[in-house]
């Protein structure tokens, strides 16, 4: 990772899609790591971590996860999701949060030298340009490994730089003993399970 010791750096979580990268490469992220790993190289303002949430349920399997990041350092944006049926007659659940990174990622650019965005969402390339055009340097988090690629060509083209995941699973990767054993409250949580994520139309696709 190429990042200097003075860089103010925030981190842009698309929680669905991030979700989605690792079960495709087969690991679970520890949260906990993943923001270490950024606390070490540079100056790390601010990490956001952006989601979609069915409130209608009662429980959703989401939630630790959401009550974990927010008293673990990590800046919860949430909305509710809508549900419709596709002309196949499949049920979704929408939960784009596109807008509300991008108009975050703007505002907050000012107080910023670098933005680390995970995702692969080919809608972000206008977004990682008006950055680099206010002189920001742009990090893309995704990957190549998966098939078709979890990220899109043209947003990997204008980022400054592309961290693959894969390279990082060593040291984000959550240990399968600790989700057993569950040692401290801070470790109990779950990942998004309720939700898939349709890369090919960027939706929230109940399973």
């Amino acid at each position: 990772m190429n990042f200097y010791p003075n860089e103010r750096v925030a981190l842009f979580i698309d929680g669905a899609n991030l979700y989605a990268t690792a079960k495709a490469l087969g690991f679970d992220i520890d949260y906990k790591r993943l923001l270490n790993l950024f606390r070490e190289p540079a100056r790390l303002i601010r990490a956001l971590y952006y989601t979609a949430l069915a409130e209608d349920q009662e429980y959703s399997s989401i939630r630790p996860l959401i009550d974990w990041l927010d008293y673990n350092g990590y800046t919860m944006i949430t909305k509710p999701t809508k549900e419709f049926t596709d002309a196949s007659g499949r049920r979704k659940i929408k939960g784009n949060m596109d807008i509300e990174l991008a108009v975050h990622a703007m505002q907050l650019a000012e107080h910023l030298d670098h933005v680390v965005l995970f995702s692969g969402d080919g809608d972000f390339r206008s977004l990682v340009e008006a950055l680099q055009n206010a002189g920001k340097r742009v990090t893309v988090v995704s990957t190549l490994r998966t098939q078709p690629p979890m990220i899109a060509d043209e947003l990997r083209r204008q980022a400054d730089e592309f961290i693959d995941i894969a390279h990082l699973e060593s040291k984000i990767r959550r240990d399968p003993v600790m989700r057993q054993n569950r040692p401290r409250p801070d470790d109990d949580y779950e990942d998004e399970g309720d939700l898939d994520y349709d890369a090919e139309d960027d939706d929230l696709v109940e399973i």
